[in-house]
């Protein structure tokens, strides 16, 4: 099975979602998601994290979190092995609490914070538990809000200022952006991939983590969300050289097929697949 990829740097905006082993419920009782809450504020404080968003369903957790020190997975061993260890401890239980390793997306903060932080305290209404994000307490939804102290690890300002300058203002308005969102599609509608943002993004940190290059059985769901159609990739390229290094970005990093590109190009696919092979 493919690995999924795990981007970090300085700043990262990251989606992380864990899920019960077998789906089974990995919080049986309130008193186990404030455990674990307990257990998040320890590993925001001590890895100088910034959580956006989060929510507590019954068989699985979302977490939108900025890591300023680019360290997404050494937190993520401290929150799911501190929080199975206690589980266990709680419920005289053994084996697996969570299914695998936590799944992750680097997110274009910029473009996608407030979808992603919307789609994430709307999980209990799309999941039917019930009708209005209010009526669900495991969430940041209450404290994002106005209508409940927030929780000493939660970041909302971020979120906040995106609306109006004037708290109360700002309130309001993040109440009806996320009301607004109920019929709206997941920002991650059709994609599996492991960035979300815009071809711009994806493609600087292509640019900046070149090690991606090497991990040659990543699915091609799994190369680009939003990737940039085939008349982006080719728009500036004046020259043969910018062609070739464009074919291979099409090919390689956004997952077209040499029929397509070569269609695009007016081109025979034999000679686009030389060029992408290295081949002249």
């Amino acid at each position: 099975m493919v690995r999924p990829l795990r981007i970090e740097y300085p700043y990262a905006l990251h989606h992380v979602m864990a899920r019960g082993n077998n789906r089974n419920p990995i919080f049986q009782t309130d008193s186990d998601r404030l455990l674990f809450l307990n257990i998040l504020c320890d590993t925001i404080r001590l890895h100088n994290w910034i959580c956006h968003a989060y929510c507590l369903m019954d068989n699985h957790y979302h977490l939108l979190i900025e890591t300023p020190d680019a360290n997404l997975a050494q937190g993520m061993r401290d929150v799911n092995g501190r929080y199975t260890q206690a589980f266990h401890r709680t419920h005289g239980s053994i084996g697996h609490v969570l299914q695998g390793r936590y799944k992750s997306k680097v997110v274009e903060k910029d473009a996608y914070l407030l979808e992603v932080a919307r789609y994430i305290v709307l999980n209990p209404v799309r999941a039917r538990s019930v009708k209005d994000p209010s009526s669900w307490r495991w969430s940041s939804y209450l404290s994002t809000a106005g209508l409940r102290k927030p929780e000493s690890f939660l970041s909302i300002a971020s979120l906040l200022n995106l609306f109006s300058q004037d708290r109360n203002t700002a309130f309001k308005e993040y109440r009806s952006f996320v009301a607004s969102g109920i019929d709206h599609d997941s920002p991650y509608q059709g994609n599996k991939g492991s960035i979300l943002g815009s071809p711009q993004f994806i493609h600087e940190i292509w640019e900046n983590f070149p090690q991606l290059e090497e991990v040659v059985d990543i699915s091609k769901e799994n190369r680009m969300i939003g990737r940039p159609t085939l008349e982006d990739i080719f728009s500036n390229t004046a020259h043969k050289a910018e062609r070739d290094v464009a074919i291979r970005m099409a090919r390689y990093r956004c997952g077209y097929a040499i029929s397509e590109i070569a269609e695009y190009l007016g081109l025979d696919a034999s000679t686009v697949s030389r060029i992408f092979h290295g081949k002249r």
